[in-house]
């Protein structure tokens, strides 16, 4: 619960990307200032799944970088994010090899439910994880 003297605010994924990128120096003055208000700051699993993947489709970098990133942003002292557990738990299996979508997908799961795709490549990595994913028949 935050208390009533603080303010918990929402921010959408472009102002991250601003904050990631640094690509446009004045919507990059202005999304750090606005996080560094010292306002609380929640981030949705929907934000973090679109950030990697315009950190990944759109500018390119790498896994790791995009995990950094990823990591930086969580990090922060501010950031209050949707299903922490969970979150830690993908960005675990994405730093192994996992599609992040795929990540948060299983992660999201229950934990004795099996995640099932057409997808063989996420079945043997996520087996390598002892993730619970099998091919459909």
């Amino acid at each position: 619960m935050v208390p009533e003297s603080q303010v918990m605010i929402a921010v959408d994924t472009n102002v991250w990307v601003r904050y990631v990128t640094n690509d446009d120096p004045v919507q990059t003055e202005r999304a750090v200032k606005l996080l560094g208000r010292g306002d609380d700051v929640f981030v949705a699993k929907t934000v973090l799944l679109e950030l990697e993947w315009v950190l990944r489709a759109v500018y390119e970098l790498p896994a790791k970088a995009i995990q950094r990133a990823l990591l930086h942003i969580l990090g922060l002292p501010s950031v209050v994010v949707e299903e922490p557990e969970q979150i830690a738990r993908a960005l675990d299996y994405y730093g192994h090899g996992l599609d992040f979508a795929d990540a948060l997908h299983l992660v999201a799961a229950p934990e004795d439910c099996r995640l099932h795709t057409f997808d063989r490549k996420l079945v043997k990595s996520a087996a390598k994880l002892g993730a619970l994913v099998e091919e459909v028949p």
